[in-house]
């Protein structure tokens, strides 16, 4: 890959380095409190940027609140081109105990939140954390339009959604969308149909669970390539993820300096038409 294949315009204007970082690891279990000292996620998230990452993925219920304010305390006054995602939707209570909630006035409540906690005037991408079965879309959308409109978001984007909803999306044309968010990993692509569809509309796709949750250090396949090019398995699958599409933009989370540095050497991995043709080939 060249340097331009390593990064993406989301939106057609907001230009981001493809491999990104996603600030959930700076929580704690169930994406409750936080995780480590506050010295500690600071450290991270600066050295980050200083390694080159453009696109900090966050949402307003991790903590529920805690990496957004985290991602603020360490980054704030943002660098120029630093592009910080945030998402909206879901109301966590408790340790992996959360609910849905997309009614325009939620919508409108968590944005503004957002705002405040990042410190910012404009969220440069606002993601619909899930959509609410019991609230049309056509109103979730419609909010998220009226804060394109107000100036307090840049651009829109979902999350979870399957091809169907995503289509209906579309179809709708209330506001345009950015982005896509959906679990997606070398041994998982269910989602494949869905990143076609955003690769022919050249939308972004943020995979979630970039490495699989810990899955792929065990695949032989792997693990036998990731020998090769002296380097750990998570490595080769977000290499693979950078060389599988043009669209997909991992955002790989950590709480620790040695695994930021890891998952972004990635970025530096060639993969030969052979070996991506045997990774091609797993289906987890």
């Amino acid at each position: 890959m060249n340097a331009s294949a390593h990064t993406f315009l989301i939106g057609g204007d907001l230009p981001v380095r493809r491999l990104g970082y996603g600030t959930v690891q700076l929580t704690g279990p169930g994406c409750w409190g936080p995780r480590g000292t506050d010295a500690d996620a600071t450290a991270v998230l600066r050295r980050a940027v200083e390694r080159g990452v453009t696109l900090v993925d966050t949402a307003d219920n991790y903590g529920p609140g805690v990496a957004e304010e985290r991602v603020a305390a360490a980054l704030h006054p943002y660098a120029p081109g630093l592009v910080v995602a945030t998402k909206g939707g879901v109301v966590r209570t408790g340790p992996g105990v959360w609910h849905v909630g997309g009614r325009p006035e939620q919508l409108r409540r968590m944005s503004d939140e957002s705002l405040r906690r990042l410190r910012t005037d404009r969220i440069d991408l606002f993601q619909l954390h899930r959509l609410d079965r019991q609230v049309p879309l056509a109103d979730q959308l419609g909010a998220l339009r009226e804060l394109k409109d107000a100036g307090k978001v840049r651009h829109v984007g979902l999350d979870s959604v399957t091809v169907d909803q995503f289509r209906a999306a579309l179809d709708l044309d209330i506001v345009d969308i950015a982005s896509v968010q959906n679990r997606y990993h070398l041994l998982d692509r269910a989602a494949e149909p869905l990143l076609r569809l955003c690769e022919a509309r050249g939308i972004a796709f943020l995979p979630w669970f970039p490495l699989g949750n810990g899955s792929l250090a065990s695949d032989p396949v792997c693990g036998e390539i990731a020998a090769a090019h002296g380097a750990s398995p998570a490595q080769i699958a977000l290499a693979w993820l950078l060389h599988h599409s043009p669209v997909l933009c991992p955002t790989p989370g950590t709480s620790s300096v040695a695994h930021l540095e890891e998952n972004l050497a990635a970025a530096g991995v060639r993969l030969g038409a052979e070996e991506l043709s045997r990774l091609d080939g797993l289906t987890g």
